[in-house]
């Protein structure tokens, strides 16, 4: 008997010896791989931040051994999710300023400001968060009141879409903007021979221009603020949609410290002066940065009637909204970038800018077929323009339909609606979509954009048989969007965006099974731990 135990106990150490060190090994969880076949798994096990094995809870404790073992008592498991497009940066900016989202009425935007300055005494004020669409009076405002509170005290508010800003006298006359003040790709607001306040889209950047920088420990604070934010709701890649050189270089330095640790992929800002220095550059990509994209505006928001249309705009009938630059512009950069490795990532929301861009796009990338140039928002779309995106990669952000279904019929009326939002559509021509959120223009929520995007409902369960409901796209492909599709986009489909053997270990644990949950409790799943490189980071 003593000699079999010695056996037994033999065997068992030889066995437990065999066994390879890992750093650590996730067991007993629900996993959707999002691999090819969307298969699903229960356990798999990292090293050195990279996925090493994918199998069953008992194939994984057969072969590793660890002193790192969550074990995930069923919950469900999906890759760290991406957010193909959004304002980083600027998400953490605006923690700096006056959270103007949400606000009912003009009325309650000056309270804000006012206990705003009560606290910061700021020597100039911005914020970001109105809506017109939101108040009982649909009505740009208008700067009086704000001259009257603040004649000293320069005061800059965006619209919540980044689209249109109001700014006092004290910030007009700091820009030296007056009444006859030339401007192109937008729109300076007058009412009776006086300026209103009101800047929309080009000119913005008269009274932005003016605005005190930063310091570069509010700029680090501030990616700090928005990284804590993203880890809270398992985004651990985000893809940020406009920055400038100067940004760019803070985020990879302090990736190189080790004091950012989420993955960003680097949309250039279309200035001249940084689009030669990355062209001639070149990609630039190390384990959490990527650049390799171009941002370019082909025109505003349909909320502040910046989007550019090919008829006049339903509630406005004289009004077309805007192009940003000229048709020669927008090819020479296209043409630029096509003689490059990098991809042209272009906002458009109304249907003429989408088909500007769209043909341009067509007319520089003969015979190139997968550079992956993308559309960015795709929003309202002439049933003739969805044949463009066969070689097109269409990012959309899913919130912005249950956001705008309210005014967006108005905008662009009953015959336009139809080919609005089309997602479904787009991911059968394309074969692929990346899905965002566009924060802060929306919440950061990725869990309101799977909802948005398979419910097509608002948190008020509205409507209630969802908005066009032939565009809603399905839990996988909702899923598939946020992950290895997002990725895809980004050229980084072989690191990461599924959970498989040789990719980055990100991944979150939720605490709801998302694939099978009920729609209503979609919005309030919740990422109980978020893992970059195989580290906790929430």
């Amino acid at each position: 008997m003593k000699k079999l135990l010695f056996v037994l106990l033999t065997i068992t150490a030889l066995s437990c010896s065999k066994k390879i060190t890992v750093d650590a090994m996730v067991i007993n969880a629900n996993i959707y791989t999002v691999n090819e076949n969307f298969d699903k798994a229960e356990a798999f096990a990292t090293q050195q931040g990279k996925i090493i094995a994918v199998g069953t809870t008992a194939e994984i404790e057969e072969k590793y051994t660890s002193t790192q073992v969550i074990n995930a008592e069923g919950k469900t498991i999906v890759p760290g999710l991406i957010d193909a497009h959004c304002h980083f940066f600027g998400l953490g900016l605006q923690q700096q300023k006056v959270d103007l989202t949400g606000t009912k009425s003009f009325d309650e935007v000056i309270q804000k400001i006012v206990d705003f300055q009560k606290e910061k005494n700021v020597s100039y004020i911005t914020g970001r968060g109105w809506d017109q669409n939101d108040w009982e009076v649909k009505e740009f405002p208008s700067k009086d009141k704000l001259d009257e509170l603040f004649p000293d005290t320069p005061i800059a508010i965006t619209r919540i879409d980044g689209h249109a800003l109001l700014a006092n006298q004290a910030a007009i006359d700091l820009a030296g903007v007056t009444i006859k003040t030339p401007f192109s790709g937008g729109d300076i607001h007058q009412k009776n021979g006086k300026l209103t306040g009101i800047f929309i889209d080009n000119p913005m950047d008269l009274i932005e221009s003016k605005i005190p920088t930063p310091s570069k420990a509010a700029q680090i604070q501030a990616l700090k603020d928005a990284e804590k934010i993203s880890f809270s709701y398992g985004l651990t890649t985000v893809d940020d949609a406009g920055l400038p050189r100067e940004a760019i270089e803070l985020i990879d330095s302090l990736h190189q410290t080790g004091d950012l640790k989420i993955r960003i992929y680097a949309m250039v800002s279309n200035t001249p002066k940084d689009v030669d220095y990355y062209l001639n550059k070149g990609i630039i990509k190390t384990d959490r940065l990527n650049v390799r994209s171009i941002k370019v505006y082909g025109d505003g928001a349909l909320g502040s009637r910046g989007a550019a249309m090919k008829e006049p705009y339903y509630d406005k009938h004289n009004h077309f909204g805007a192009i940003l630059a000229t048709p020669e512009e927008y090819m020479n950069v296209a043409k630029q970038i096509a003689a490059s490795e990098y991809q042209m990532n272009s906002h458009a929301i109304g249907d003429s800018a989408n088909y500007l861009m769209l043909k341009t796009y067509k007319d520089v990338l003969t015979n190139q077929k997968d550079r992956r140039w993308r559309i960015e928002h795709a929003q309202i779309l002439d049933p003739e323009d969805f044949k463009y995106f066969d070689n097109i990669l269409p990012s959309v952000q899913p919130t912005h339909a249950t956001s705008d279904m309210y005014w967006a019929e108005d905008r662009v009326g009953p015959k336009r609606i139809k080919t609005s939002y089309a997602y479904k559509d787009l991911l059968n021509k394309y074969g692929k979509i990346a899905l965002g959120t566009d924060f802060p223009v929306e919440k950061v929520s990725p869990f309101l954009t799977f909802y948005a995007s398979v419910a097509r409902k608002d948190l008020n369960n509205y409507p209630e048989n969802g908005f066009q409901m032939e565009n809603a796209l399905t839990r996988e492909e909702t899923l598939k969007g946020m992950t290895i599709w997002a990725a895809f986009s980004n050229f980084e489909e072989q690191e990461k965006g599924s959970i498989e053997v040789g990719k980055f270990a990100d991944f979150i644990i939720l605490d709801k099974n998302i694939m099978e949950v009920d729609d209503a409790k979609i919005p309030y799943i919740k990422a109980v731990e978020t893992y970059v490189n195989g580290d906790r980071v929430n």
